[in-house]
C-alpha cells in the first residue's frame, strides 16, 4: 500500500501545483484512478488511501471487479461503448465519459436510472481514437430535452500521446472552448471537462480540467 500512497500523494501534489499556476483550487479537480488491468487488491489499497473515483475501460472487466470492491466509491465508464453492452452500464457506473453516439444515450435512458454523461470529442481528429466532432455533440444536445434520466454534464477528450505535453495544450484549450460554445448555444450549464492522463494531466489541469484520468502514475505500468 505504501507505494500506492506515495504515488497518490505525488499525483495530488502535481494537481495542486498545476491548479496554483492556473489560479484554481485543487478542490475543482476530481482525480479518477484508471483501473484497467489493475487487480482488486490494488484498488482496495487505493480506497484505503482515500481515493474515491475509479475509471474502467471495458464492461466485462468492470463486471468482474466492481462487485468485489467495497466502500462508498464512484465508478466511471471511460472506454468506448458498444451498443450491445449499454444494458450493463446503469448497474455498474455512476458516470459515463465516452458517449459519442445518440443511440448510447437512448439506451441508457431506457433503464430509468439517473446518469451523468459526458460527450467524447475527438478534438485532434485522430483516426485511431473514438469520439465525435463538434457537430456530433450539437446534434445530440439538440435532442436532450427529451431526456428524463440521463443528464449531460460535460465533455471528454483523449489528446495524442507526445513526449512534450506542451505540444498538445491546444487540445485542452479547444475542448474548454467547445464546452463554452455548447453551453452558450443551448443555454446549458455543463461544467465537466474530463481531460488529462498520466502523461499530460498537469497541462490539462492548467487549461481547466475538472476530471483527470490517471492510471500508470498511481498504479504503475500494466501488463
Amino acid at each position: 500500500m505504501s507505494s500506492i500512497r506515495e504515488s497518490l500523494d505525488a499525483v495530488k501534489k502535481r494537481i495542486t501545483d498545476a491548479c496554483r499556476r492556473a489560479g484554481r483550487s485543487s478542490e475543482e479537480v476530481r482525480l479518477i484512478g484508471v483501473t484497467k488491468k489493475v487487480g482488486t487488491e490494488k484498488i482496495k489499497a487505493a480506497i484505503e488511501c482515500g481515493l474515491r473515483d475509479f475509471g474502467e475501460n471495458y464492461i466485462q472487466e468492470a463486471r468482474e471487479k466492481i462487485e468485489k470492491i467495497p466502500g462508498d466509491v464512484s465508478w466511471h465508464m471511460i472506454g468506448h461503448i458498444q451498443s450491445n453492452k449499454v444494458k450493463y452500464i446503469p448497474k455498474l457506473f455512476d458516470y459515463v465519459h465516452s458517449v459519442d453516439k445518440w443511440d448510447i444515450i437512448e439506451g441508457l435512458e431506457r433503464y430509468e436510472k439517473p446518469m451523468d454523461v459526458l460527450f467524447e470529442v475527438n478534438v485532434a481528429g485522430e483516426d485511431s481514437k473514438h469520439g465525435t466532432g463538434v457537430d456530433g455533440v450539437r446534434r445530440m444536445l439538440e435532442k436532450t430535452k427529451t431526456l428524463t434520466h440521463v443528464k449531460p454534464v460535460g465533455l471528454m477528450t483523449m489528446a495524442p500521446f507526445v513526449e512534450n505535453p506542451e505540444e498538445i495544450r491546444w487540445v485542452f484549450v479547444r475542448l474548454r472552448e467547445i464546452l463554452k460554445e455548447m453551453n452558450d448555444e443551448f443555454g446549458l450549464a455543463m461544467r465537466e471537462l474530463s481531460m488529462g492522463m498520466s502523461s499530460d494531466f498537469e497541462v490539462a489541469v492548467e487549461e481547466g480540467a475538472t476530471m483527470v484520468r490517471i492510471g500508470t502514475a498511481i498504479f504503475g505500468e500494466r501488463l
